[in-house]
């Protein structure tokens, strides 16, 4: 059923549309990407897997293998990727990580894939990592903002993830574009960008600032930036709180794992309200939507993929660019977010990738074009 649909899909791909996009110089293949992932979120819901090529269950570095390949045939239409170690490390580890990654980011844009980065940004004032830690942690915002104490060692840092942007070229010598979604989960407190420790006022000029300085001055036009808190909103005033404005935002999400089986707690009806929030607002301002983070650790629910996730996505006419579940760990035996041969949930997953709304890497047909 599903591949009866593929020559409608193509014919969409080459609509043009009028878009919301907040870099009116973006390369042609993002302004592409950004209006065939609005067009396709009228009717479909492409998957994501966190560093789904790079390793998963039990392997690492293998060549054209994904966990979720392995169960389906195809790899997830949206990689996850990380900016983590491009800053808090030596010139040559950071060099050396650049490299692993730019062959990963390119290899998804040569098969027609597409990569989301987040960026798990280790504080740049104080030890600690990207998690706050107690009598560790700087309330760093405040810090890299522009006349903080540490704004010039933040632009020395965009100046890296620029140099590694417009290094991300294809075989046909084209820029990879990239969902970039920095500041994720900044409504709750366990990050150093976190709500708790930063104001409202000072993550705004953060963020903005970085657009722009990313934009404008260092010349990358191959981001789509993505805005995405946790799931502590209830309402559209909540959501938008920190929200930068639509002239620095091309697409709103939400992560949330809470609301869908953490712990054993569902509470899809919550879940569904949110996402519909997050929908809703995103066609009101002529923005992407998207479910940028989700997932049941471990998978024990066996019918999860169509029961849980896949009837939730459905259940009202939500435009969701894509869903995107969180990473198998190489090392733990409990720590994955994606089915692998043998796991208790592989054949509802089956399921879930043959659903027509469903749509994973084989399916896609020049998104960027």
């Amino acid at each position: 059923m599903k591949t009866l649909m593929l020559s409608a899909l193509a014919a969409w791909f080459c609509i043009g549309a009028t878009t919301a996009q907040i870099d009116p110089n973006a390369t042609r293949e993002t302004a592409a990407l950004y209006r065939n992932l609005k067009r396709l979120s009228e009717e479909h819901i492409l998957f994501g897997h966190q560093h789904a090529t790079e390793y998963g269950h039990g392997w690492t570095g293998d060549k054209e293998r994904s966990d979720v390949k392995s169960v389906t045939g195809s790899h997830p239409a949206v990689v996850g990727v990380d900016f983590m170690g491009l800053s808090g490390r030596p010139a040559g580890e950071i060099a050396k990580t650049s490299e692993a990654l730019r062959k990963n980011v390119v290899d998804t844009y040569n098969r027609g894939g597409i990569t989301t980065v987040a960026w798990h940004f280790s504080n740049p004032a104080s030890e600690g990592g990207f998690y706050w830690k107690d009598d560790v942690s700087k309330p760093a915002m405040a810090l890299i903002k522009p006349g903080g104490s540490h704004h010039e060692q933040y632009k020395q840092i965009l100046k890296t993830i620029a140099d590694f942007a417009l290094s991300a070229k294809g075989k046909d010598g084209t820029l990879a574009p990239m969902i970039f979604r920095p500041f994720h989960e900044f409504d709750g407190d366990w990050f150093w960008w976190g709500k708790g420790h930063t104001s409202r006022e000072d993550f705004i000029t953060v963020w903005r600032f970085t657009v722009t300085y990313l934009r404008d001055e260092l010349g990358v036009h191959n981001f789509i930036y993505a805005f995405s808190p946790d799931n502590k909103f209830n309402a559209e005033p909540e959501f938008l709180e920190r929200y930068p404005g639509n002239e620095w935002v091309d697409m709103v999400g939400m992560d949330n794992y809470g609301d869908f089986g953490r712990d054993g707690k569902y509470n899809l009806e919550a879940g569904l309200k949110k996402l519909k929030i997050v929908s809703d607002y995103a066609q009101k301002a002529g923005k992407l939507a998207a479910f940028t983070e989700t997932g049941l650790e471990t998978i024990p629910n066996p019918t999860w993929w169509t029961e849980t996730l896949l009837k939730t996505l459905k259940a009202q006419k939500l435009q969701l660019a894509y869903v995107l579940v969180w990473r198998n760990d190489t090392k733990s035996p409990t720590h994955y977010y994606a089915p692998f041969p043998g796991q208790v949930s592989e054949a509802d997953f089956v399921k879930f990738y043959h659903d027509p709304y469903t749509l994973f890497e084989k399916d896609l047909k020049e998104v960027y074009k």
